[in-house]
């Protein structure tokens, strides 16, 4: 295979991939492009390009993917209500198919031959990153420096950009890498790989300690139409700004802290700290309104698909036929999810307080215990029998009658 000519790196402007732009011009004598994603880091991306620019990119291109990552991933993902192992709300997952998607246009037009990213060997980002690239540009060579090189640590990492002047920015103040988008902020590594270690509470960034929230809990309506949240309190809010809104109040009031041991597409377990505030208050918000709006049959069925979808992201099979067939099923499950739910908010806890819809099937002449005219209750009798005939029949046979 002949050396790649110009490498369109997926850089975040930290130490990985800080060191990885200096090694490749060096090890592939190539020319690199710099792309970083902006999908919320806010002043994170502030040196970045200077950054890439003196580390020896030829190029940088910073692409605000802030709404589509919203609307077209997030939205349809929280549609499909996708929780992995119970308590991840899939914030770096989720991000991984728009960074990759974005970076192969931008190779395409940068008429590159080669993409790169900073993913490690151990991890799942670096299946997420190349299942893309494999779905949307098989052609493109994939150079994976942690697969290849000899710098096989953090510490070799940091001796190498030492040498080479290149800033790091993981300190003995923070012993930990940190993920952040506008939905979430990921921690691991260092100090967390220890999981009987408790977080330290300065590690979190997006929301209080529940100690330190507010002793008043907040109230506040959330409006949904097809099951995409669009207003806040009578706000009608676009969806960057819903978020931004709801992770703001959520934060406040430590809504949103979760420390899991999950377990890696690649075969271990990992210890991640996560934050997502905003993400928490939606989840527990649309599942309040399916509660009025869904059929019983098509609630149970969507929820035995949700832990299916939510490993197809988490894997990173965004782009493949299955996720997307599923995803058309979760979306025509949210038709009827319109109406308005009313949470309250306190000390890391999200509560529903109400909840209404004009596509309803909860009806109170029939479910009430006063009394009523439409429903039959002796009909039960039947019922009843009915389901437990096979159960009567299976009891006599073991009671040899």
């Amino acid at each position: 295979m002949p050396e790649p000519q110009k490498v369109v790196l997926a850089y975040s402007g930290g130490l990985d991939t800080s060191v990885i732009l200096r090694w490749l011009i060096e090890h592939y004598r190539c020319e690199v492009v710099a792309y970083c994603a902006d999908l919320g880091q806010g002043e994170e991306l502030i040196p970045v390009r200077d950054k890439a620019l003196r580390t020896g990119a030829s190029a940088v291109h910073i692409v605000d993917l802030r709404e589509e990552f919203v609307r077209d991933f997030l939205f349809p993902m929280l549609r499909a209500n996708a929780v992995y192992e119970g308590a991840y709300l899939l914030g770096t997952s989720i991000a991984r198919p728009l960074i990759a998607r974005a970076q192969v246009e931008i190779a395409l037009k940068e008429q590159a031959d080669a993409v790169a990213h900073g993913a490690t060997g151990k991890g799942n980002d670096q299946v997420r990153f190349e299942l893309t690239y494999a779905a949307l540009a098989p052609h493109l060579r994939v150079i994976a420096p942690w697969r290849e090189w000899d710098l096989n640590s953090r510490t070799a990492l940091i001796e190498f950009a030492r040498r080479h002047d290149i800033p790091v920015p993981v300190t003995a103040e923070r012993p930990y890498s940190i993920d952040r988008n506008l939905f979430h902020i990921s921690y691991e590594g260092g100090i967390l790989e220890d999981p009987w270690a408790e977080p330290p509470d300065k590690m979190f960034l997006l929301t209080n300690s529940p100690e330190a929230a507010p002793d008043v809990p907040v109230s506040l309506e959330l409006e949904f139409e097809h099951g995409d949240p669009v207003a806040v309190d009578g706000a009608r809010l676009e969806p960057v700004a819903l978020l931004t809104r709801l992770n703001r109040v959520g934060g406040e009031h430590g809504i949103g802290r979760v420390d899991l041991v999950e377990n890696r597409f690649v075969g271990m377990k990992s210890r991640g700290v996560y934050e997502t505030p905003g993400g928490t208050i939606l989840h527990h918000a649309r599942r309040a309104l399916e509660s009025l709006t869904l059929d019983r049959e098509v609630l149970h069925l969507r929820d035995s698909l949700v832990t299916r979808y939510a490993e197809m992201v988490y894997y990173g099979f965004w782009f493949s036929p299955e996720r997307q067939a599923l995803q058309r099923f979760m979306d025509e499950c949210q038709q009827d999810v319109t109406g308005t739910v009313r949470l309250r908010l306190y000390k890391g806890n999200v509560t529903v307080a109400g909840r209404r819809s004009a596509r309803s099937l909860y009806r109170t002449d029939f479910a009430t215990f006063e009394a009523d005219s439409v429903y039959r209750q002796r009909d039960a009798e039947g019922f009843i029998n009915l389901n437990a005939l096979r159960l009567r029949i299976r009891a006599l046979r073991d009671r040899g009658r």
